[in-house]
């Protein structure tokens, strides 16, 4: 956080010294500096003229059809999995922005983390059978999608030149950042990470 904070301060400060050299002539300038903004490009697909349309198009584009999941077993506990930790859940939670943007849930990260502080047994309470059983439940899996345009690209006119930005709801971000931590423990453990591996990992970056 701090490195964002004194990024942040550094352009305020550069913007400051922006107006403070402004001269009449740069005025102009300067006012379409603070007020640029992107310019939205909508798709423009073939053969979708409705935003239904649009929509069904762009959904089969990043969603295509998938072979329907086989009928899921008797859940069984797993008595090799190492039951779930508050210092886990404490963790996960740790790396999660307050300011991230909010998912089918609608509840952001900063509320989980007060009720974590005031009682730790709750969410231990509702996660802890998940890693017990080995079972993502489907009402964890909905999530909201935002498409996006790629900048820079020459035509608007594919569902390629979008990108998709898919918020999950939050226990099941929690959930994932507690499994990836035990997985690159395991994976350190085992030696099968390559020696060179310098991104991801917690404690080194690039």
């Amino acid at each position: 956080m701090g490195y964002f904070k004194a990024i942040k301060a550094v352009k305020n400060k550069h913007w400051s010294s922006i107006l403070l050299a402004a001269s009449p002539q740069s005025l102009c300038t300067a006012k379409g500096f603070a007020n640029w903004r992107a310019q939205p490009r909508f798709p423009s697909l073939p053969g979708a003229e409705t935003p239904l349309q649009m929509n069904n198009v762009l959904l089969d584009h990043f969603f295509p059809p998938e072979e329907p999941f086989s009928p899921r077993p008797r859940l069984r506990p797993r008595r090799s999995a190492p039951p779930l930790t508050r210092d886990e859940i404490a963790a996960a939670l740790s790396k999660c922005s307050p300011t991230s943007a909010l998912g089918p849930d609608g509840i952001p990260y900063s509320t989980r983390k007060q009720v974590n502080k005031i009682n730790p047994s709750i969410l231990l309470q509702i996660l802890a059978p998940l890693v017990l059983l080995g079972y993502h439940p489907a009402s964890l899996k909905g999530s909201n999608s935002v498409v996006l345009d790629k900048p820079g690209k020459p035509s608007y006119e594919s569902p390629a030149s979008f990108r998709i930005m898919v918020l999950i709801r939050k226990f099941s971000k929690i959930l994932e950042t507690i499994i990836a931590a035990r997985l690159i423990a395991g994976a350190r453990v085992r030696g099968l990470l390559d020696p060179n591996q310098c991104r991801s990992l917690p404690g080194l970056s690039t």
